[in-house]
């Protein structure tokens, strides 16, 4: 068996915050280029109970696909960053359960000059970036 560590801190060992990337599962049905999964950031985990049920959820920033299939230069699908009608980020909640597995982006470097930038910032300061489908077997099947 294999276990992931999906991170959401506002420090990471004393140093800068780390938000991981995740797939999510949207359901089949939806008209979802990756086959139901959708990608998101992962912005911090909570739970809460009501009577007696506890709900582990977690609050994510949406992304979206720039294509509708995979970029014929690299295979790879390409997400942006979704704000909603006043440019604010598309953040919602969603239970863990609806978490797939953890999701690796890359940079869509433009012609511009490429800022000097740390590794925590990168998910801040860049518009598109591709699914990258080559970084493990399971991201292979999927994306």
């Amino acid at each position: 068996m294999c276990r992931e560590h999906i991170q959401a801190t506002p420090s990471w060992h004393g140093g800068p915050h780390r938000n991981d990337c995740i797939f999510v599962n949207v359901g089949a049905d939806l008209d979802s280029p990756m086959g139901g999964l959708a990608v998101a950031r992962v912005l911090c985990f909570f739970s809460f109970s009501n009577r007696t049920s506890h709900y582990p959820c977690t609050v994510v920033h949406w992304y979206s696909h720039v294509l509708k299939g995979h970029d014929p230069d690299t295979g790879m699908y390409i997400v942006t960053p979704t704000t909603n009608d006043d440019d604010t980020p598309d953040v919602s909640i969603i239970h863990v359960d609806c978490i797939f597995r953890a999701a690796h982006l890359i940079l869509v470097y433009g012609p511009d000059f490429i800022p000097v930038i740390s590794p925590h910032d990168s998910y801040d300061m860049f518009n598109s970036y591709y699914v990258n489908k080559y970084v493990d077997h399971h991201s292979f099947e999927i994306a």
